[in-house]
């Protein structure tokens, strides 16, 4: 991080004077947006609140949309926290619909699609993540979907409800946290499923292969075709519609419609294209303060030198937007602010419901330290590295929940699983 900036030097106490006419732009709609705004009005900053987005739609949050809409149990206007009128009332001025194209960091201005400009003091980037997408013909048929947004839950939702009358099967390429949450969804919705994951098991790079077994045993007897090791080669159409995945073995599989959830790429354009610090995101100290003093990031996009985990973390779960929005927030105001939180997300599959906390560092190595009823999906699991404890995670133990576990993991002692 560039420290030279007068502004970067100054003590906690004084920089909100750096705050004046333009006041704190946000760009991105997502929860860490909303989440940043919440905490500015919160501590009382009076100043101008504008937010700039891509999406059309007012901030919300994202979980609903894999979880409780598509399986009918929650309405789709549950994710939105807030209506125009709270936005109103609070004096944020929003742009919708109209993302940033561009930020000049020495005249202090961005510039959105449609040539407007909006000058900032302080600047906020929380752009979220995009889905990857498949590079074959067919990708973009009209019934491939991806899930990312209200709209792509729309979408999805009313195709289920179609595939389950016309008796029509669904693919899901990818057996990630998306890929079988959605499989989950389709089923409870009695829609034939396919999906069709790249590793032996899924999940697997996340939680390994005895954890991830339970998520595969769940889904098969739930009754979906759960295909491992499958390498998807093409997707064929017929009117321009898909109708079936092929993988590399000369499998054909019958798709009414599919979902592609292979993963997510952070938005981190705009910042690189500004000249700030990227590498796997925008790099971030502890505050979430960028390359440039008067720069922060929050959310998916953040690659933050976690003072607690003691190196770069970069997360793409709800909890994560939730959390740095507000440090984000309180950094721009001078405040003291830090991310001294642990990760932590959740995910709801049928009967199963399971809560996870920590950080496994990409390419580890870990031992898995299992303990209760894995068989009867009630049990909790530790991800030890080095001899620390590093995750942890419970499935369906709603007595004890995540609370002991989160202790452990900050202890990072073995000695205390039990």
């Amino acid at each position: 991080m560039d420290a030279s900036n007068d502004a970067a030097t100054q003590p906690a106490a004084d920089r909100s004077a750096d705050i004046g006419n333009a006041g704190i732009v946000i760009v991105g709609g997502g929860l860490a947006a909303l989440k940043a705004i919440e905490e500015l009005r919160s501590l009382d900053y009076a100043g101008p609140i504008t937010l700039v987005a891509d999406e059309k739609h007012l901030p919300y949050e994202r979980p609903v949309l894999s979880k409780g809409y598509l399986l009918g149990s929650e309405p789709r206007d549950s994710a939105f926290t807030h209506d125009q009128q709270w936005y109103a009332d609070n004096r944020v001025e929003m742009f919708l619909g109209d993302p940033a194209v561009t930020v000049d960091r020495a005249a202090h201005k961005i510039t959105t699609r449609s040539g407007r400009e909006v000058s900032y003091d302080k600047l906020l980037l929380a752009t979220g993540s995009q889905p990857r997408t498949l590079p074959l013909d067919g990708a973009d048929a009209p019934n491939v979907y991806t899930l990312r947004n209200v709209d792509d839950a729309d979408r999805i939702d009313a195709t289920i409800t179609e595939l389950a009358e016309a008796g029509r099967p669904l693919v899901i390429i990818g057996g990630g946290w998306i890929g079988l949450e959605v499989a989950s969804a389709a089923r409870q919705r009695n829609v034939d499923v396919t999906v069709l994951e790249a590793l032996q098991k899924p999940l697997m790079t996340v939680l390994g292969t005895q954890v991830a077994q339970v998520f595969a045993d769940l889904h098969t007897e739930h009754g979906v075709h759960l295909v491992t090791g499958a390498k998807v080669s093409g997707i064929e159409t017929d009117a321009g519609r898909a109708t079936a995945v092929t993988t590399a073995d000369g499998t054909r599989y019958d798709a009414g419609a599919i979902v592609v959830g292979i993963g997510a790429a952070p938005r981190t354009a705009l910042a690189s294209d500004a000249g700030l610090d990227v590498d796997h995101g925008v790099l971030t100290d502890g505050s979430l303060q960028t390359s440039d003093p008067d720069v922060f990031a929050a959310g998916d996009i953040a690659e933050v030198d976690h003072p607690l985990l003691g190196g770069r973390v970069r997360v793409e779960h709800w909890a994560w937007a939730n959390d740095t929005g507000p440090v984000a927030a309180r950094a721009m105001l001078g405040r003291d602010a830090v991310v001294d939180f642990l990760p932590f997300f959740f995910t709801d599959q049928y009967d199963l419901g399971m809560e996870y906390i920590g950080y496994l560092p990409p390419g580890s190595q870990p031992e898995v330290d299992l303990r209760g009823d894995v068989a009867g999906r009630n049990f909790r699991a530790y991800w030890i590295v080095d001899g620390a404890v590093v995750a942890g995670m419970h499935v369906n133990d709603w007595d004890n929940g995540i609370d002991p576990i989160k202790e452990v993991v900050l202890s990072r002692d073995p000695a205390k699983i039990n």
